[in-house]
């Protein structure tokens, strides 16, 4: 008897890539393909699908290496359990991006083989993913390496600071609310469509900013969002209590930039949850500011060497400064997944304001399972 095989996600603009992926997870036995729900998607993604789940469902049992189809009942990103049970499968297979550490732990617990698949396109077709198939696929996401939260007055104000960010392309989709400005890229979207306009990029930013924080906001997104998607390379906001920095300070230098894509992994923890708060408990103080905007400074010195080792100090060290002042940011799973890693990285630190999205590290060795990024470079014409 063949050996079940399950496979799940959300397989909307079914294309090549999908099919070459569904191809060789069947190749092992028997293919269950396990759906996400439309709000599921909905949750996950910030946007609905454009096939409905119905529709999905009809087009992948249409293939004929798919054995079975079923629409997920469960939610978030660890929606099959529930299919899982019912399948009970001897081989979990996902592809690099759908790779997590708990689905990993689930497959350990229950005695199921996890096999991650490296993203290739089939025969001699161009590599394809949904999100290159998305008009919105050109505008940028943003990764904070450094000094978040002194993009807020209420931490700046007790002590001036950098914040770093690094535009990345949009080689794949991640997930709404991962701490990767998505929010932010959304409102990007809705004023430019597909991509950035030409112009000078501090005032595009600027603009991207203002428009993401209309008049009557209650709640200001910080400045770094705007920042971070809009100027390329390497940036250093330069905060002194005000929502906008006092000067920026930008690095193109391929070496520097390649350097970055070399050594930044991205481990995928999930979405943070709508009723997650940041704010609860905060202990912000000129101490706590202070030990941000060091290790801030700290850390865009190492980068502008290619210090490895120090740019991993200085990256963990700004993260435990935001810990200790949001300590909301985190809770015992987050530190669990930092223990696996401790061994081998030389710096960590959440995405975003913390709650889930990805867990970044900073490492001299290939990380397995992890995601690499590709930093924006500046046009030509700029």
């Amino acid at each position: 008897m063949p050996d079940k095989v399950m496979v799940t996600g959300c397989f909307d603009l079914l294309h090549s890539g999908h099919v070459a992926f569904l191809q060789e997870a069947a190749s092992l036995g028997d293919l269950y393909v396990c759906i996400g729900s439309d709000e599921t998607v909905a949750g996950l993604k910030g946007r609905r699908p454009v096939n409905p789940q119905a529709e999905r469902q009809f087009m992948l049992e249409a293939l004929s290496c798919v054995y079975q189809v079923l629409i997920n009942q469960g939610s978030g990103i660890l929606d099959f359990l529930s299919e899982m049970d019912e399948i009970r499968p001897d081989v979990f297979f996902v592809n690099e991006d759908g790779h997590t550490p708990d689905k990993e732990n689930i497959c350990r617990q229950k005695g199921i083989q996890y096999q991650v698949s490296k993203r290739k396109p089939a025969r001699d077709l161009p590599a394809r993913s949904t999100t290159a198939l998305r008009e919105e696929c050109t505008i940028p996401y943003r990764i904070d390496l450094a000094g978040g939260w002194l993009d807020q007055p209420y931490v700046s104000k007790f002590h001036p600071g950098p914040v770093l960010t690094i535009s990345i392309e949009p080689t794949q989709e991640f997930n709404y609310r991962s701490g990767m400005a998505t929010s932010t890229r959304k409102s990007a979207i809705e004023l430019w469509r597909v991509n950035l306009p030409p112009g000078d990029p501090e005032k595009l930013a600027k603009m991207l900013f203002r428009f993401d924080n209309p008049p009557g906001s209650t709640e200001i997104a910080g400045s770094q969002d705007s920042i971070g998607i809009v100027m390329p390379g390497l940036n250093k906001s330069n905060y002194q209590g005000g929502y906008w920095p006092e000067s920026i300070e930008s690095i193109h230098d391929d070496d520097i930039l390649d350097w970055l894509e070399k050594h930044l992994y991205l481990v995928t923890l999930g979405p943070r949850v709508n009723d997650y708060d940041v704010l609860t408990d905060t202990r912000i103080n000129e101490q706590g500011a202070k030990a941000l905007a060091e290790a801030a400074e700290a850390c865009w010195e190492a980068i502008l060497k290619k210090d490895l080792v120090a740019f991993g100090n200085s990256f963990r060290e700004s993260f435990e400064a935001q810990i200790a002042m949001f300590p909301n940011m985190v809770d015992q799973s987050i530190f669990n997944m930092i223990e696996e890693y401790r061994d081998i990285a030389l710096g960590w630190k959440l995405s975003g304001a913390g709650g889930g999205g990805y867990l970044i590290l900073i490492s001299e060795k290939s990380v397995e399972k992890a995601i690499q990024v590709r930093v924006r470079r500046r046009t030509r014409e700029l």
